[in-house]
């Protein structure tokens, strides 16, 4: 199989790259090397060519193509609303012309990096007002202390529950909403062009090569290098947000399932999350990597932010019957390594 992957160079790419090779397939390599992610002089390693999507035609890199596998992006949750124009034109406006020169050159799979941001904060259940989204969390309770939201209809106390592909958008970030875009540009483009799409929603991503501490970097890397500055991980809140950490060659192993299987999906859209299956706290992660660092213990600060999400968790059930996908890494094991993996500098 042929393969055209952009973001090549990127954390994730990288491993997509190499994992799809290994399984005996060609990678055409494209990246934009955008100075927020490489620096001001990337070295470009051999056999990557250097497009930036949003400029930069790929017709003739498309020729003979089976599938293309849209990594690039522009990363992180965001650091306000001056952000929003800078990932609808990565991420948007960048995936809309990778959809253009398909449909121009006629290649009709599509396996798209999305992300379990575009469900927002996750699905609660109210003893009283059944499954429910959460309402905002309110300034008073954030104050004293109370980090977890209440029902949006009584105003009890709920409780967290996994979610399915099938749950609501409901994103609460720039980067969450470029995501959502991504999607539905990708489905309105299967419809137009009798197309197949799959949409990998990742969870939290980790492991070796991941972009050290930026503005935009996860809570995995920011925790990493604190560690390696040797000081203690600050937990925003109680430390226990629920989350899913999943290792990157998890990721790019389901990147290399759904590119052999998306021939042979049915027309449209078909979305699965890619989670580790054991949800893990913010604190815990923190924990773990601290103590496999021999670093100082993590420093739970109480600070908050109110468009934080407080626990998503999403159900890796429908990965494994409709890629085979099943992660191998489980995040005790993966975390306690990423303490004394590299990290990419810029």
């Amino acid at each position: 199989m042929r393969i055209l992957l952009t973001g090549s160079a990127g954390f994730i790419g990288t491993h997509v790259a190499a994992q799809a090779e290994l399984a005996g397939h060609e990678v055409v390599k494209v990246d934009g090397f955008l100075p927020m992610a490489h620096g001001e002089n990337p070295v470009i390693p051999d056999g990557t060519i250097r497009r930036d999507v949003r400029h930069d035609p790929l017709d003739d890199l498309l020729s003979g193509i089976d599938v293309v596998c849209h990594q690039a992006a522009m990363v992180g949750n965001g650091v306000d609303a001056q952000d929003l124009p800078g990932y609808a034109e990565h991420n948007d406006a960048g995936t809309a012309q990778v959809l253009a020169a398909m449909a121009r050159t006629g290649v009709t799979n599509l396996v798209l990096a999305s992300s379990m941001v575009v469900y927002g904060d996750g699905r609660y259940t109210c003893p009283v007002d059944g499954d429910v989204p959460p309402a905002v969390r309110r300034d008073d309770d954030l104050a004293a202390g109370r980090f977890d939201p209440r029902c949006p209809v009584c105003g009890g106390e709920i409780t967290w529950r996994e979610i399915a592909e099938d749950t609501p958008f409901l994103p609460r970030t720039s980067y969450a909403a470029s995501k959502v875009a991504q999607e539905h540009y990708a489905s309105a483009w299967c419809t137009l062009e009798n197309a197949r799409t799959i949409a990998l929603r990742y969870h939290n991503v980790y492991g070796p090569g991941m972009p050290a501490d930026t503005p935009y970097a996860g809570v995995a890397a920011i925790f990493r290098s604190a560690i390696a500055r040797g000081e203690a991980p600050k937990v925003f809140e109680d430390g226990a947000q629920m989350r899913d950490f999943v290792h990157v060659t998890d990721i790019a192993r389901a990147n290399v399932l759904a590119m052999e299987q998306v021939a042979g999906h049915p027309v449209g859209l078909s979305a699965y999350n890619v989670a580790s299956g054991h949800p893990f706290t913010i604190g815990q992660m923190a924990a773990t990597l601290a103590g496999a660092a021999g670093a100082p213990e993590p420093e739970l600060t109480g600070d908050y932010r109110r468009f934080d999400v407080r626990h998503v968790v999403a159900s890796p059930r429908a990965a494994a019957v409709g890629l085979g996908f099943v992660a191998a890494t489980r995040p005790e094991d993966g975390l306690a390594r990423l303490a004394t993996d590299p990290l990419r500098e810029r």
